[in-house]
């Protein structure tokens, strides 16, 4: 079995999981579990969290939904979060008792046709211009000529995780007054991981923690104390000593100034380490970073692990406590979700509990 594995910290989950209940206070926490739990394994993750005493969890679709209510069986509430792309996905909905988001009159006329008898959240957009309904009100009235149940309110932040954006307030006040104009007895929910930090005041009855539950801070500078989840490993195949003047890897973009070692080891673009930290990224072997040198291939990297005693069949790590997912992401300009959800089905998750 090829040795790169995705070590997944459950009491590392577990341990965020109470912080974001904490910073909830009154208000559920629905666990986003899209995404393979954001590459993280569903399973895995949905399992610990209701065994822990999660009882609400988001996915992307329907047929999401249906893998995860296998994994949890009838008491999880589990809410779709794309709703209805199709009749089909109606009648998925149906025989596996998820809550879809509907924005359009289309959703609740697929529902009818399925003998849907269960209940919905109503999206509405706040200024994100994403995925909303256009006209609410008259989806609300709909609703009420139906067996459907309307349980709750919900809209998505674009600027959480600038906490001084204008726009926060903009939308949390908007999102204030539809929910007071259209159901105030109901549900409603609005705020993501960055919203529990920036605007925590506005948890409402519902809260939608994505990318906290999983240990990647969602503002840099408020930290919540949370722990990193996943720690991407893989074996050392190989250990060679080469010399001065050495080229390696394709497109020979890295020298050797001087006699080095190398370590070839099992995991490249394919498993999700990104191709773009060639000559740039770095992995860890007791506490110490190694650097990656050479272009990162399909199937393997190099690390310069000299003055090491790294050798054949030890274990190197990407990201995870030594490396912040958070930190390897600044480097790639981009944001710890993409690294997080590129990690190829061809890596192993295995759970660690302690």
């Amino acid at each position: 079995m090829r040795p790169a594995i995705a070590y997944i910290h459950l009491h590392h989950l577990l341990h965020n999981y109470d912080i974001l209940c904490q910073r909830a206070g009154d208000a559920h926490v629905m666990a986003v579990v899209k995404a393979n739990a954001y590459g993280h394994g569903l399973k895995l993750i949905a399992q610990a969290l209701q065994m822990h005493g999660c009882t609400h969890f988001a996915i992307t679709d329907a047929d999401e939904g249906k893998n995860l209510r296998s994994y949890l069986g009838d008491a999880a509430h589990i809410t779709v979060l794309s709703g209805l792309f199709d009749a089909q996905d109606a009648i998925v909905c149906e025989q596996y008792a998820l809550t879809p988001v509907i924005t359009e009159h289309q959703h609740i006329q697929w529902l009818e046709q399925a003998h849907f008898k269960g209940e919905i959240w109503l999206k509405v957009d706040t200024g994100m211009q994403r995925l909303g309904a256009e006209h609410p009100q008259a989806l609300l009235e709909a609703c009420k000529q139906t067996q459907i149940t309307c349980m709750g309110l919900m809209s998505h932040l674009a600027c959480a995780d600038t906490p001084e954006h204008p726009l926060n307030q903009v939308q949390a006040d908007a999102f204030q007054q539809l929910h007071q104009t259209l159901m105030p007895q109901s549900h409603a929910s609005l705020l993501n991981s960055a919203g529990m930090t920036a605007l925590p005041q506005h948890a409402h009855t519902m809260v939608r923690p994505g990318i906290a539950l999983y240990g990647a801070e969602p503002i840099a500078h408020e930290p919540l104390g949370l722990k990193p989840v996943m720690q991407l490993s893989a074996q050392v195949m190989q250990v060679r000593h080469i010399q001065q003047g050495t080229t390696l890897s394709y497109g020979a973009t890295y020298t050797a100034e001087k006699e080095m070692d190398i370590a070839l080891i099992c995991m490249g673009y394919a498993d999700g380490l990104p191709r773009a930290l060639s000559n740039c990224g770095f992995a860890t072997y007791q506490g110490g970073r190694l650097p990656i040198i050479g272009r990162i291939c399909m199937d393997y990297c190099l690390l310069d692990c000299s003055n090491t005693s790294l050798k054949t069949g030890d274990s190197v790590s990407f990201w995870g406590e030594d490396i912040l997912v958070n930190d390897v992401a600044n480097t790639l300009n981009t944001i710890p979700y993409t690294l997080m959800t590129g990690i190829g089905s061809r890596v192993q998750r295995m759970a660690k509990k302690d």
